[in-house]
């Protein structure tokens, strides 16, 4: 079996490990006769498979008993109506950091449900840099919250430092770097991530919020909306999108397996060192999209001199097996997905792949 070189924004490259146990147990899960995507999910065998899920995502983030663990569907975009839904009230003003295409929809969703406004913004620069706390101004008005866009895949930029306002309740949309990297869950009052990148298959929204946030929200929503419904009912609500779940917690079984997030930020962040020194070494011919203090560990975004380059670079990519590089149709040029699952080795092939790119078409970059 040959894999390919995944490098895909998302859906993207799962654990082969993951993929190999989740094909050995598809048909006979645990001696029930029955696959996973069949057990109900009022089944002792399911609740047995969440509750690992919340457990291993507890102890992988250190995530204290003040925090409740939901497992939602509707993406991350879902989150962008659910969060000012359930907390932005009519007194109150909801702050928002715009660095990437994701914080702008995010934007758009709660200025339907209230007032709103921008604390900061890099989109002059093109999205190129994160803002410092000292660039974060908040309106004079009632803070309902803060909220941030942790990584941002499109322009490959993430936030090194996260800004802390007392009494400021802090949100972030984590879906491209969870897991990435340690980090201290008490300075986030909520955290959410679709798992299509560092946590599973697409299908599942993890919600990470304080119990206290949960004393704030309306008793007028739909009920679906209701972060209180599932809170409640242990994400059992409805029917949960089992095989996601599922899924899921045989990816942090596997994060634990590797030595848990320090590790594994120990390997990301060697593996985004090879491709930006790569590209640091020759800076005449792959241009990071991203400032230097800025730089995602996660999506390296870049450019080549001129377009028949970057045409020609990806084609030759694809015809050796690199998959998902072609960056995005808002910002062109390339773009390498490094999420958990990547291996090392791969990254070290695209690396390869890139120097001898180079030394073939350094002349024709200077046409």
């Amino acid at each position: 079996m040959k894999r390919a070189y995944n490098f895909n924004a998302g859906p993207s490259a799962l654990p082969l490990p993951v993929l190999q146990k989740a094909q050995a147990e598809l048909v006979d899960y645990h001696q029930t006769g029955m696959s996973v995507m069949e057990l109900s999910h009022r089944s002792k065998d399911f609740e047995q498979v969440l509750e690992n899920a919340k457990s291993s995502l507890k102890e992988l983030l250190s995530i204290p008993d003040t925090y409740e663990i939901l497992f939602l569907q509707g993406g991350a975009s879902l989150q962008f109506s659910m969060v000012p839904m359930n907390f932005l009230s009519a007194d109150e003003t909801a702050a928002y950091v715009l660095t990437g295409s994701w914080s702008e929809k995010a934007l758009k969703e709660a200025k339907k449900e209230g007032k709103t406004a921008i604390a900061a913004s890099t989109a002059e620069g093109k999205y190129r840099s994160i803002p410092k706390q000292e660039d974060i101004i908040l309106p004079d008005e009632k803070i309902a919250y803060l909220h941030i866009t942790s990584n941002n895949t499109i322009y490959g930029t993430q936030w090194h430092e996260y800004p802390s306002f007392e009494g400021v309740d802090l949100i972030a949309d984590m879906s491209s770097d969870i897991l990435c990297k340690k980090i201290d869950i008490n300075k986030f009052s909520l955290i959410y991530a679709g798992a299509q990148k560092n946590l599973g298959p697409s299908g599942v929204t993890v919600v990470i919020l304080k119990k206290e946030l949960l004393d704030r929200i309306p008793e007028n929503l739909p009920t679906i909306l209701d972060y209180n419904t599932h809170a409640k009912s242990n994400s059992l609500y409805h029917t949960p999108p089992t095989f996601g779940i599922y899924m899921l917690s045989l990816v942090l079984d596997w994060v634990k397996e590797q030595g848990g997030v320090e590790a594994v930020q120990k390997q990301n962040e060697y593996k985004a060192s090879l491709i930006y020194e790569c590209m640091d070494e020759h800076p005449d011919f792959y241009r990071p999209h991203a400032d230097k203090d800025s730089r995602s560990i996660m999506n390296v975004t870049f450019t080549l001199p001129n377009e028949e380059l970057t045409k020609s670079f990806l084609q030759q990519a694809k015809d050796k097996g690199f998959v998902g590089l072609a960056g995005h149709r808002s910002v062109g040029g390339c773009r390498a997905s490094i999420y958990n699952a990547v291996p090392v080795e791969t990254c070290e092939a695209l690396v390869s792949f890139m120097k001898e790119f180079r030394l073939a078409n350094v002349s024709h970059s200077q046409n």
